[in-house]
C-alpha cells in the first residue's frame, strides 16, 4: 500500500483522509512544537490490512516534515511507535514508550 494522502483539518484538529466516501482521522493537540496524537478512529469498512498501519506513517511523515515532535497518547499510536523504531527521534526528550 502507498502513503495516504493527509489533509490536516486545523479547525477540527484532526488528520484526515477519505477512502471510499468513508473519513479516517487521527485527532490531535498542539503545544509548543508538539503534537499530542489522541485519538485513532477508522471505520470498519476501511480496516482493511495495512492501512492503519499506513495512515499512521503518513501522518507521522507529514509531522516530520513540519519539523514537530510528537506525543502518542492514542495507546494504538503509541504501540505503533514502539514497534517502528524508526519515529523514536520524534519523540520529545524524556518522553519513552
Amino acid at each position: 500500500m502507498n502513503e495516504v494522502a493527509i489533509k490536516d483539518n486545523s479547525f477540527l484538529r484532526q488528520f484526515e483522509t477519505k477512502v471510499d466516501g468513508h473519513l479516517a482521522k487521527i485527532e490531535y493537540s498542539s503545544q509548543e512544537r508538539k503534537v499530542f496524537l489522541t485519538k485513532l478512529v477508522i471505520p470498519e469498512e476501511i480496516s482493511q490490512n495495512g492501512f492503519k498501519e499506513e495512515f499512521i506513517k503518513s501522518v507521522l511523515n507529514h509531522i516530520q516534515e513540519q519539523k514537530l515532535r510528537v506525543v502518542p497518547t492514542s495507546p494504538e499510536i503509541a504501540g505503533f511507535l514502539r514497534k517502528n523504531r524508526q519515529y523514536k527521534e520524534m519523540l520529545p526528550v524524556g518522553i519513552r514508550i
